[in-house]
């Protein structure tokens, strides 16, 4: 039949009635289809269908009758036995003597059942005859002949047995007894079977009786159970809930039985993403009873407690989705513009004037507006990120909270919205009333001058006093003026073209396109590096401002400055839409963040009246947020038209245009009187893309990047002129029908490469699988089925000596049939072979015939001479900057046809399956890196935070659905696991983790309880603002973290955000890597594993320079300071100067504080922990070694704080940098 085995095979038991029939009809279908497709089968299937139907009727109607008289008889004699019982007297016939035990079983199994009725009936006619009566005459009646007589008739070998009476019934039970005590014989073997029967069917009763009992039970408990899931009195609760708790319930526990998880991967049921289907309590009962009949009880107590769970978070997540239902409807309203954005700020602002007006009993349920994860991670300030007591961290108490309430009326009401550009935000001047409201503004303006003066009450003025991001007092009003206007000053003067192009570039920045070329900076003009990756306005606004030149940080070079490194990544680093603007998605979120878990109805109906009326939007507003959306649709219309024309251009899936051949077509447009303004496009596009003067090729960034560049030096109107030039372009290449066909299907094979690279969850194993299943299919196809051998080779470090060459290629991947001469060789310089002529030509070799070149390596020594014939192609590996990593070699070596000779339409197809598995290959070794820089963050938050019991980081695959993979996971004890066989959650099987797929589509953070334990989901994204990964984050049953822990995480999530977005930075084509530290410029030394720790030593830095020397004053002003400050102190000295242990240097205070100056800021903030020339000794250190940072903050101390954290990111990036260098030296 048509239906496939496992639904055949699948017991009707275990489906929930409404599904089965469905899948019945399901099934059916299949079998139809099946027999149009085979009609002769279909009908020879169906008869003998018939057949053997017939045929098992008549055969069970036989079984049945036989069964039936079989128990008839049965109940007869069991009728028999209640009315005459047997007699006892038999009984003597038992004994266990073993020298008469075959007389007797002979004589009860023989002889005795036949002879005892005999003479009862001889016995009964001598009576009846009175024979023995003494005054009669004997007669006639001859005793012997009568029984002999009764014998013959009742032989039992030829007649039928009269009816046994109690006696013989007896004399058979007793020679069945006796009969088992006959070892060996057939008797004792078929008593033991039938007492062995008898015992199994009697435990198969006891079991099915138990079952019966325990089934009963367990129904009873699913009954209370789905009065539990009902809601508002309902008898019916959706099957997809159901299903969804229990395909989750293996995540959860180890003790499952294999049967069960068995059971659910394999059920083939249909996956329900829609709440409409319910059940009442029976189907609820046995859908639930068809999963677990088969597990034990205390696994089935285990099934019920998690399944009690889900229903107290189905509770509540209903009554959180009337929430986020009332929350949608209010950005609707609020939406007046029909823009799909709110503006971000304003929508904080009009947090915290709620938070502050808000009774102190409901800001206990609110969370704060002013803190993560309302606020974005880079909006804290470092100095808070960093400094200060946990207990400044903390909720004010009930006195604070009043007045803190009663002072934010007055600060409300003498606030002034000013609308902004979305792309900067619409910012707020607050007047402050009171101490608390100056308070509330420096949070809000994170990095003030007086943040700094409060932060570091020790630091003086002196002409040098820092502002905001360490920039001079003069220029503060300058940098205010351009944060109002929310947009750069140089935007206001750019003519209408020009602001068009600028428009399309930040777009396009968003979606991580390129930027202009940025304006270098000195390292002192910079502000916390990870801080500027998530916003170009910051790293844009604090380019403009600088240190005065005095600065003694100038004054030695400390590598690439830091503000070059934030510069350069300007348009690669833009943040989600998030970042200025709210999407329903975030807003909706960032509401169900504020009002908490406990709020109560009547609060959030408060709310949303506050929100509803205090949300005002100017037309000039309005206006600019429909022009931003009309510019935004306008862009990503054209990115699509500009990847069509691509297409269209690379007929054969390259991936790449050749320079020259553009320039060529666009020098005829409009007649060739554009060249002028093609050359100065050509001169920008080669500045943005050095490595175009090497190779010579457009990516289709690059292309995309080009025409625009092209379209805004012509005059007129802009779009105009754009949409001529891709007419032009779209007319100039033209297809037959037969090379566009070719075309579709080849680039269908390239995109399964790329398929293999997105779902494949960080495995190079599907990509190796679709390149040579790609190369197959168009051998088969277009290539005449040549039979070819391929293979891919990754360079690589060599071990060998220098003179052998201080590279290698190993094969990595091959054919099937080439495995056992070609897969883990290494290709040597000095070895024969044209791949290292291709590497460093960066040109695809093609051998026509490899018999008459000369110079091949053949890896299959064992084959002749004369069968070395076929043809050779060697393709180049690139990486996004056009550097070669590797080769693609392809051979037709295998192939027995004498024409095998790669055609010119073949090897323009296998250069399309290179550039894709290029591409392929960097994607998963981006993520790989990810992983391994999680893995290093999760390992530095660990020993901090021992309130988090469990972290999980999900990696989200590309797609419409977002599924996510399960690759770490971490728990309490630090233990963690990197799968290598990670799970896939799909949304519409994970309804009750339904947090983790929100926290993807709005990118902000999600807290919800999820079976009685917090959780806590962070998003992680990428350059284009869509979602990375997300940290799932589980703190038990606490509320919320204790605020230094709190404090530590948000210093994880940063970095780890900042990191990623390096990682993926550094995979660019339009940039080049900019290290920071030593090790990382060491190709063998694999730097996400210190990148992390990296960005802490950058922030660390930051915060460093912040202070300044004159923060040490109240230090240095003391006689003795705490012992703790000065071990500090001492300790940063040491790392700096080993050679001044034990000297005076250190261990005397007044020589130890005259080293608090600026020259000592300086060496901090040069100071690389991973150069060779550096040597870090740990006992050197063993002043602060085990102290706890919570003491380090009682000393109230700033810069000590910002040094004991500075000392420890050292020495954990120089143990790191070891590690790296004892695994090159042992490999």
């Amino acid at each position: 039949m048509a239906a496939h085995p496992e639904e055949s095979a699948q017991p009707a038991g275990l489906q929930h009635p409404k599904l089965g029939h469905e899948e019945g009809a399901a099934t059916e279908m299949e079998s139809n289809q099946g027999d149009d497709e085979q009609p002769r089968l279909s009908n020879y299937s169906s008869w003998k269908e018939c057949f053997f139907e017939k045929v098992q009727q008549r055969c069970l109607s036989l079984q049945e009758t036989k069964a039936s008289v079989i128990g008839a008889q049965k109940a007869e004699e069991e009728k028999i036995e209640k009315r005459e019982p047997c007699d006892s007297l038999a009984r003597e016939w038992y004994s266990e003597e073993r020298e008469t035990l075959d007389t007797r079983i002979y004589l009860l199994d023989k002889l005795l059942p036949t002879l005892i009725p005999g003479v009862e009936n001889l016995l009964m006619e001598v009576e009846r005859k009175h024979v023995l009566v003494s005054d009669k005459d004997p007669g006639t009646f001859d005793p012997i002949n009568y029984l002999a007589e009764y014998l013959m008739r009742h032989n039992p070998l030829y007649g039928v047995s009269p009816k046994p009476g109690p006696y013989v019934r007896g004399m058979k039970i007793v020679a069945e007894e006796l009969k088992s005590l006959m070892r060996g014989t057939t008797s004792e073997r078929l008593v033991k079977m039938k007492a062995e029967a008898k015992e199994k069917r009697e435990a198969r009763e006891e079991m099915e009786r138990k079952q019966a009992e325990e089934r009963g039970m367990r129904k009873e408990a699913l009954t209370v159970l789905f009065k539990e899931w009902t809601v508002d009195g309902k008898d019916r609760i959706p099957v997809a809930l159901v299903q969804s708790a229990l395909r989750s319930f293996p995540d959860v526990t180890d003790s499952i039985p294999e049967k069960m998880r068995k059971a659910i991967q394999d059920r083939k049921l249909k996956i329900l993403n829609t709440l409409e289907e319910t059940a009442n309590l029976h189907e609820f009962s046995e859908f639930v009873l068809s999963y677990t009949e088969h597990v034990p009880s205390d696994t089935f107590q285990e099934i019920m407690k998690y399944l009690h769970q889900c229903g107290e978070d189905f509770q509540e997540a209903t009554q959180r989705a009337m929430w986020r239902q009332n929350f949608s409807d209010l950005f609707q309203e609020c939406d007046s513009g029909k823009v799909g954005v709110l503006d971000r700020q304003k929508t904080l602002a009009l947090l915290r004037e709620f938070y502050d007006r808000s009774p102190v009993a409901e800001k206990r349920e609110l969370w704060n507006p002013r803190h993560w994860p309302i606020i974005k991670l880079q909006e804290i300030d470092l100095a808070d990120l960093w400094g200060g007591r946990d207990d400044q961290a903390a909720e004010p108490s009930d006195a604070e909270v009043s007045k803190e309430g009663e002072d934010a009326v007055s600060e409300v009401k003498g606030t002034a919205f000013e609308g902004g550009d979305l792309d900067g935000g619409t910012t707020h001047r607050e007047e402050p009333s009171s101490q608390e409201d100056i308070k509330t503004e420096k949070e809000d303006e994170p990095g003030s001058a007086e943040r700094q003066d409060e932060a570091f009450p020790g630091s003086a003025s002196d002409g040098h006093n820092l502002s905001r991001d360490g920039e001079p007092g003069p220029e503060i009003q300058v940098e205010e003026e351009e944060s109002s206007l929310g947009r750069e000053p140089e935007t206001e003067t750019k003519s209408e073209g020009d602001r068009d192009v600028a428009d399309r570039d930040v777009t396009g920045s968003e979606q991580g396109a390129p930027a202009a070329e940025a304006v270098e900076e000195t390292p002192a003009g910079k502000g916390s590096f990870s801080k500027q990756h998530s916003s170009q306005f910051d790293q844009q606004t604090s380019s403009e401002t600088r240190l005065q030149d005095g600065d003694p940080l100038h004054d030695q070079d400390s590598g690439p400055s830091m503000a070059e490194v934030q510069n350069r990544r300007a348009s690669c680093t833009r943040s989600s839409p998030g970042a200025s603007c709210l999407t329903q998605p975030q807003f909706v979120q960032l509401m169900e963040t504020f009002v908490g878990q406990d709020s109560s109805l009547p609060t959030v109906e408060r709310l949303i009246k506050f929100i509803k009326e205090e949300y005002k939007q100017t037309e000039e507003e309005k206006m600019e947020q429909l022009e931003k959306g009309h510019r935004e649709s306008r862009a990503a219309q054209r990115k699509l038209l500009l990847e069509a024309l691509f297409e269209k251009w690379d007929s054969n899936g390259h991936g790449f245009l050749d320079l020259e051949e553009v320039d060529a077509v666009l020098s005829r447009f409009m007649g060739g009187t554009k060249k002028e303004a093609l050359l100065k496009a050509k001169t920008r596009l080669c500045s943005r893309y050095p490595q175009l003067g090497r190779v010579e090729k457009l990516s289709p960034k690059a292309f995309q990047t080009f025409l625009e560049l092209i379209a805004s030096e012509f005059s007129g109107n802009e779009d105009e002129a754009f949409d001529n030039l891709v007419t032009f372009l779209t007319t100039s290449v033209e297809q037959s029908h037969r090379e566009t066909l070719q075309s579709l299907t080849r680039r269908k094979w390239l995109q399964d490469i790329q398929q293999a690279a997105e779902s494949g969850r960080a495995s190079m194993e599907s990509v190796y699988r679709a390149v040579f299943k790609a190369i197959s299919q168009d051998a088969e196809a277009h290539g005449g089925n040549k039979k070819i051998s391929a293979y891919i080779a990754l360079l690589e470090e060599s071990q060998l000596p220098a003179e052998l060459g201080r590279l290698l290629l190993r094969y990595v991947a091959c054919t099937v049939d080439d495995a056992p001469y070609v897969l883990n060789q290494a290709l040597h310089r000095d070895m024969k072979g044209v791949s290292f002529a291709a590497v460093d030509e960066g040109k695809p070799i093609h051998v026509p015939r490899v018999q008459l070149h000369g110079n091949i390596h053949f890896w299959n020594s064992d084959r002749p001479v004369e069968e070395r014939k076929g043809s050779l192609l060697v393709l180049p590996l690139y990486d996004a900057r056009w550097r070669v990593f590797g080769i693609l070699g392809l051979d037709t070596l295998q192939d027995p046809c004498e024409k095998n000779i790669f055609l010119t339409h073949e090897i323009l197809f296998y250069q399309g399956v290179s550039h894709a598995f290029s591409k392929a290959y960097h994607h998963i070794c981006t993520r790989e890196n990810v992983l391994q820089m999680a893995v290093s963050a999760l390992g530095w938050l660990y020993p901090r935070t021992p309130s988090i019991h469990t972290v999980t980081m999900y990696l989200v695959e590309p797609g419409k659905d977002k599924a996510l993979c399960k690759m770490i996971t971490t728990d309490n004890t630090g233990q963690k696991e990197i799968h290598s066989s990670p799970a896939l959650l799909l949304r519409e099987e994970n309804l009750l983790r339904d947090y983790l797929f929100r926290c993807t589509d709005s990118l902000e953070v999600a807290l919800t309880p999820v079976r009685g334990e917090q959780h806590i989901a962070v998003p992680l994204h990428d350059l284009s603002g869509q979602a990375l990964g997300i940290f799932d984050i589980s703190i038990g049953h606490h509320k919320k973290l204790p605020p230094q822990e709190q404090k530590d995480l948000q210093k994880m999530l940063k970095m780890v955000q900042a990191a990623c977005l390096e990682i993926l930075w550094r995979s660019l084509e339009e940039t080049e890597p900019t290290y920071v530290l030593e090790a990382e410029r060491v190709a063998n030394v694999r730097h996400p594993g210190f990148l992390f720790h990296r960005f802490l030593l950058q922030d660390l830095r930051e915060c460093v320079r912040k202070v300044g020397a004159k923060s040490f004053a109240g230090v240095k002003s003391c006689a003795e300071p705490p012992a703790l400050v000065h071990d500090v102190i001492k300790a940063v000295l040491l790392l700096l100067h080993p050679d001044w242990k034990g000297s005076e240097e250190t261990e005397n205070w007044s020589q130890c504080k005259l080293k608090l100056d600026d020259n000592l800021i300086q060496e901090i903030y040069c100071f690389d922990p991973t150069a060779a020339s550096v040597q870090i000794q740990a006992e050197l250190l063993d002043c602060i070694t085990g102290v706890p940072r919570a003491v380090v903050w009682q000393q109230g101390c700033a810069p000590a704080e910002y040094l004991y954290h500075w000392v420890h990111t050292c020495l954990a990036l120089a143990e790191i940098t070891r590690s790296q260098h004892s695994e090159k030296t042992h490999p």
